[in-house]
C-alpha cells in the first residue's frame, strides 16, 4: 500500500507532500459533479459499444510498453481537455484525459484494474529508458506534491498514483485547479499546463474507467 507523508506547518497547510509508493495502484473515486446523468449515460453507451466492436488505441506508445497502438475514439471534449477510450493490439484498453498544446501534454490514464497513471509528454524530451527522477508538481498556489522516482521513458515522464487518500486528494486538486506546474526536485520550472475544464473531463474519465473496469472484470453480472 502506498502512503503519503505530510509535514504540517499550520492548520490545513503542508510544506511538502510526498507520494511514497511500491506496487500499489490508485483507484478513481466515484464521480460526484460535472457530468450530468445524460452525459454519463452517453459516455457509458459509447464506451460499451466501442469495446464490443473491439476498437483499441493509444495517444502515446510510451504508456503501452511494446504493444502497438491501433485507433482511438474521443468521448468528451471541453475547453483544453479531451477524454478518449484507448487500447492496443494485445487487447488491453484504457481511458485517458488529456490537456495539450503543440508538442506538449499532461494526461491522466486509468485502466481496467483501477490503476491511475500521470503522463507528462514533450517532443523536446529525450530520456531513453530505465531512468527515474524526483519531481515536484504544484497546482495553483497550493502546497507542492513530490513525485518520488518518476519514470523517464522516451518523451514522457510517467508516475502511478498511490491507492490511498493522497491519490484521491491529488485528483481533486487537479479537478478544482486552474494551472499545474511541473518542476524538478530543486523547484526549477520545467513546464506548466492549463487545467481549465478539468473538472468535467475528470468526471468523464471516471465514467470511462468504470465502464472498462466492469466490461473487463470477468463478472457477467456487472
Amino acid at each position: 500500500m502506498g502512503r503519503l507523508t505530510l509535514t504540517s506547518i499550520g492548520r490545513g497547510f503542508w510544506s511538502s507532500r510526498d507520494f511514497l509508493i511500491d506496487d500499489s495502484r490508485f483507484h478513481l473515486p466515484e464521480s460526484s459533479a460535472g457530468v450530468t446523468v445524460g452525459q454519463g449515460t452517453r459516455l457509458i453507451g459509447t464506451v460499451k459499444m466501442m469495446l464490443r466492436m473491439g476498437m483499441a488505441a493509444a495517444l502515446f506508445a510510451a504508456t503501452a510498453g511494446s504493444a502497438v497502438a491501433q485507433e482511438s475514439e474521443v468521448l468528451f471534449s471541453y475547453k483544453h481537455w479531451q477524454v478518449e477510450v484507448v487500447g492496443w493490439d494485445d487487447g488491453s484498453v484504457g481511458c485517458v484525459a488529456q490537456v495539450s498544446a503543440p508538442g506538449e501534454s499532461f494526461s491522466i490514464w486509468t485502466f481496467p484494474d483501477g490503476a491511475v497513471q500521470l503522463q507528462f509528454y514533450s517532443t523536446a524530451w529525450e530520456f531513453g529508458e530505465g531512468d527515474t527522477a524526483d519531481l515536484e508538481v504544484q497546482i495553483d498556489r497550493r502546497a507542492p506534491w513530490n513525485l518520488t522516482n518518476a519514470e523517464l521513458y522516451l518523451n514522457s515522464v510517467l508516475f502511478y498514483l498511490p491507492d490511498d487518500q493522497a491519490g484521491v486528494n491529488f485528483i481533486v486538486e487537479v479537478a478544482r485547479g486552474n494551472r499545474l506546474y511541473l518542476r524538478s526536485a530543486d523547484g526549477s520550472d520545467v513546464q506548466n499546463y492549463s487545467l481549465a475544464g478539468s473538472r468535467a473531463s475528470i468526471d468523464a474519465l471516471v465514467e470511462c474507467g468504470d465502464v472498462i473496469g466492469r466490461v473487463n472484470s470477468g463478472n457477467p453480472f456487472n
